[in-house]
């Protein structure tokens, strides 16, 4: 089967040009399907796997050889569905890992709600306990309570921890799309940046008006890429590499960022 993969990609080739079928995205199919049927015989990472890629570019490029230069798509399909043939099983493995790291961190807010209830119940006890106490050790009760309920500090940590999981979860779905990632994969990273980037975001009325607009712009482009990937656009990557631009630009949150500085500074 390895010494056929080439005629079997060219006969593929021929049959979806005869069926006026042969556009970049049959070539992707028809290298990633025939890579994943061989690959599967090799050790991931293995010399016999590389030789497997090179052989299916080769049958597309000697199939369309005539085109002369004008073969960067056709190339570039080829490579695509190779590598996503034989990525397969391993972004099936990422796709469980992912799974359960969704799991454990859902268990970990669970348990950081918690942790968070008890504590106020704790600083509401102290705070009831101050009432009986003289006025001016009430009011030091009180402040420092109040310092504890509202650290912006915290506040902070917590905004700056969900913007960089947001954009953690944008670099992967660039990662998903350029190196093979099913569709579902790559939909789950987008979902997943939405989560945090939500967790992220302040109340509309305490933005600046340059902010908002970057905040807009980064909405935009994650439904955007949404749905070029449900329509299965080629332009996904370059959607994609736009809106990690976009996040990694209104994350910078310049005039925000210079005002929670100055907050923790003091």
């Amino acid at each position: 089967m390895p010494n056929n993969i080439k005629q079997q990609i060219q006969a593929d080739l021929q049959q979806a040009k005869e069926t006026g079928q042969l556009r970049t995205e049959r070539i992707r199919e028809i290298v990633k399907s025939a890579v994943s049927q061989v690959g599967s015989e090799f050790k991931q990472g293995s010399s016999e796997l590389r030789s497997l890629v090179k052989d299916a570019v080769s049958a597309v490029i000697e199939n369309f050889q005539e085109k002369g230069g004008e073969l960067k798509d056709e190339v570039t399909a080829s490579i695509e569905g190779a590598l996503e043939g034989i990525n397969s099983k391993r972004h099936e493995s990422i796709a469980k890992t992912q799974t359960d790291i969704k799991r454990l961190q859902a268990q970990l807010d669970g348990e950081e709600e918690q942790l968070q209830q008890e504590v106020d119940v704790i600083l509401a006890e102290i705070e009831e306990t101050g009432k009986e106490k003289p006025a001016s050790t009430k009011t030091a009760i009180d402040s420092a309570i109040n310092s504890l309920k509202d650290s912006e500090e915290a506040g902070l940590l917590k905004k700056r921890y969900a913007q960089l999981q947001a954009q953690l979860a944008i670099v992967r779905a660039n990662l998903a799309a350029r190196y093979g990632g099913r569709n579902m994969e790559v939909q789950d990273y987008l979902d997943e940046a939405k989560h945090w980037y939500d967790k992220a975001r302040p109340q509309a009325e305490s933005m600046a008006v340059q902010v908002e607009q970057k905040r807009s712009q980064l909405e935009d482009k994650l439904g955007e890429a949404g749905t070029s990937l449900a329509r299965k656009e080629r332009q996904i990557k370059q959607t994609l590499r736009e809106l990690l631009l976009t996040a990694a630009d209104l994350f910078k949150d310049k005039e925000p960022a210079n005002k929670e500085r100055e907050t923790i500074h003091k």
